[in-house]
C-alpha cells in the first residue's frame, strides 16, 4: 500500500494519457448538462494531475513537447485549463516552457523519486505514530471494512475501485490520527505518485491488501513500533517498484 494520502505501479495496463479519469470525466459530463458547473481552478488541477501522473510513469518522457492543443482535445478540454495546468507544473519543475515550441518534459532522475519518498515516509511515519496511540474501535472497524471493499476490487481487477480504495483506506486512516495539517501536507506530497499505475499492477494490489491486513492487526495491539515499521516497508515498496519501472522504460538510459 502507498498513500492516498499515501501514494502511489505498474503492469502492463495504465490510464491512457489521452483521458482524464473517470472522477473528471463525470465532472466534465455534469458541466455540459448545466449540472454543478465545475470551477476552473479544478479542472486545471484535474489536468495537471493527469499530467503529473504521466510524467512519474514515464508515459511523458523527458524531452516531450506537451501541445496546448493537442492536449485539450485529447483531454476534452479547452485550452486554458491545459494552460493553467502547465503553468502548476512548470512552478514545481516539471516542465519547462521554450520560446516558439511550448513546454517539454524537464528530466527526472534517480534522487527526484528518492527525495520525493523520503518526504511522504518522514511524513507518514510521525503520522503513523499518532494514530497507534489515538485510533478508535470503530476507526479501525472502518479500516477492516475498506480493506475488504479494496480486497473484492483486486479480484474482480476493477483498477479505478482499487485506487479508490487505497485512497479511502488512508485517508481514514490519517484522519484518525487528527493531525490533518500533517495529513494535508502529506496529500500535497502524494499527488506525485501515479496510483492508477500502481493499481493496475495485480501484484501490487494482492500485496497491498495484505498490508492493510497487517496494519489493522498492529493497530488492534496499539503495537505503535509494528504500525510505523509498516508504513515505512510500504514507501520502500513502492520507491522500489516505481524506480523499475522507469528503469525499464529507458528514460534513463
Amino acid at each position: 500500500m502507498l498513500s492516498g494520502s499515501h501514494y502511489g505501479l505498474d503492469g502492463a495496463k495504465t490510464t491512457p494519457v489521452t483521458t482524464l479519469g473517470a472522477s473528471a470525466v463525470t465532472s466534465l459530463s455534469a458541466q455540459r448538462e448545466g449540472r454543478f458547473p465545475l470551477r476552473r481552478a479544478q479542472l486545471s488541477d484535474e489536468v495537471a494531475g493527469h499530467l503529473r501522473a504521466a510524467i512519474m510513469s514515464g508515459v511523458l518522457r523527458p524531452g516531450t513537447y506537451i501541445r496546448l492543443d493537442e492536449t485539450a482535445a485529447k483531454l476534452g478540454v479547452s485550452a486554458t485549463p491545459v494552460r493553467e495546468a502547465l503553468l502548476k507544473l512548470r512552478g514545481e519543475g516539471m516542465v519547462q516552457l521554450e520560446p516558439h515550441r511550448g513546454h517539454v518534459v524537464l528530466p527526472l532522475s534517480r534522487q527526484d523519486i528518492d527525495d520525493i519518498f523520503w518526504v511522504q515516509a518522514t511524513i507518514a511515519e510521525e503520522l503513523a505514530a499518532t494514530a497507534a496511540q489515538n485510533i478508535t474501535d470503530p476507526e479501525i472497524g472502518e479500516l477492516e471494512r475498506i480493506a475488504d471493499v479494496m480486497a473484492a476490487a483486486v479480484a474482480a481487477s476493477d483498477t479505478e475501485a482499487i485506487a479508490a480504495g487505497e485512497f479511502a483506506f488512508h485517508r481514514a486512516f490519517n484522519h484518525a490520527t487528527g493531525r490533518i495539517k500533517l495529513a494535508w501536507f502529506l496529500l500535497h506530497v502524494a499527488r506525485y505518485m501515479p496510483l492508477m499505475v500502481y493499481a493496475a499492477d495485480p501484484e501490487w494490489g494482492a500485496t497491498a491488501v495484505a498490508g492493510h491486513r497487517e496494519m489493522i492487526e498492529a493497530l488492534r495491539r496499539r503495537d505503535t513500533a509494528a504500525v510505523v515499521e509498516l508504513t515505512s516497508r510500504q514507501f520502500s515498496d513502492g520507491a522500489r517498484r516505481l524506480v523499475e519501472k522507469l528503469n525499464g522504460s529507458g528514460i534513463w538510459d
